[in-house]
């Protein structure tokens, strides 16, 4: 078939299926040829890996996907697409459609169900690496290694579910090598923020955390169909195999660092010593401020990932968390 990154074999297709827009899914297809030949360029993908690929769309980044890596699994939250795939992506034998809510879905699962590969076999041990997670196969005898191939993750994600998305896919320790997305270019900015910014928050710290991220390529409204009313980026998201800072207890450094931003203007004293889901006194947190060289005032806009690490690490060893 012809690439749908041409914008009349796009309008052909959405005209043949008479298939409408759906706000709240944020649908806007890519069709630019060089954004998508970059978007493949910043993923680094092979001909090793597995790709995840989150709203696929009418599979237009999915056929440049499938040419490049060795599968792709594609989740697509909208069943009214799931026929234009079928006609789109059938010349493509190395690509899964699923039609889920991807933060219903297991992506492990999926991981272990389609990135399965053999290294080797009668006991033989096998060089694996690219860090890539050794697994049994319940089927076998045990005289079979079995590992699995080098993930990715790609998605176009609109701007009311980027944050969710790739929470979930950080706090459940997707053992993916890199991460990249398009999303609005104020969210991109977002990720890459430095403490005392404008942009800085949450998702800042959240990001900077588990992955070193970096803008590929900025993308106008005129590169979609049907065009958007903003400018969007693809940032690349190189996920560390070990966190930059050391955290003894991460659901404790999110809820810190949550709690922090959930009223910005709040100095952290005010701010941890209110928050539901800590259980801090405002002394509490003066006094581990004042031993980490902080004064009481400070707001956690202008702390660095290292001081919230350093903050969360002393909070826990108080509280024997």
């Amino acid at each position: 078939m012809e690439k749908l990154s041409n914008p009349s074999k796009t309008r052909e297709i959405i005209e043949k299926y008479g298939f409408d827009f759906r706000k709240r899914f944020g649908q806007n297809f890519l069709v630019d040829t060089h954004v998508l030949e970059r978007i493949i360029e910043a993923a680094q993908i092979t001909e090793e890996d597995l790709v995840i690929e989150i709203g696929p769309g009418i599979g237009t980044l999915t056929q440049y996907l499938a040419e490049a890596a060795a599968k792709v699994v594609s989740i697509e939250i909208d069943r009214n697409l799931i026929p234009i795939l079928e006609e789109t992506l059938a010349g493509y034998d190395n690509v899964t459609v699923i039609n889920q809510d991807v933060l219903k879905t297991d992506l492990n699962e999926i991981i272990r169900e389609y990135g399965r590969r053999k290294e080797g076999g009668s006991g033989q041990s096998a060089e694996i690496s690219d860090r890539r997670i050794l697994c049994q196969d319940p089927a076998d005898t045990g005289q079979e290694t079995v590992s699995l191939r080098p993930v990715r993750i790609v998605a176009n994600l609109p701007y009311y579910i980027t944050t969710p998305i790739l929470m979930g896919l950080f706090e459940k320790h997707i053992p993916a090598k890199s991460i990249t997305v398009m999303v609005q270019k104020e969210v991109a900015d977002r990720m890459q923020a430095e403490a005392g910014t404008k942009d800085y928050g949450s998702l800042s710290l959240a990001v900077q955390y588990y992955s070193r991220p970096h803008v590929e390529v900025e993308v106008p409204p005129r590169s979609f169909m049907p065009r958007p009313k903003v400018s969007s980026s693809v940032i690349s998201l190189d996920i560390y195999e070990t966190p930059p800072v050391k955290v003894e207890d991460e659901e404790l450094f999110r809820n810190i660092v949550r709690a922090a931003f959930s009223q910005r203007r709040k100095t952290l004293v005010n701010a941890l010593g209110n928050a539901a889901l800590l259980s801090f006194s405002k002394e509490q947190v003066a006094a581990a401020l004042k031993a980490l060289g902080l004064p009481e005032t400070i707001r956690g806009e202008v702390l660095t990932l290292e001081q919230f690490a350093a903050l969360a690490n002393r909070l826990g060893q108080e509280t024997g968390r």
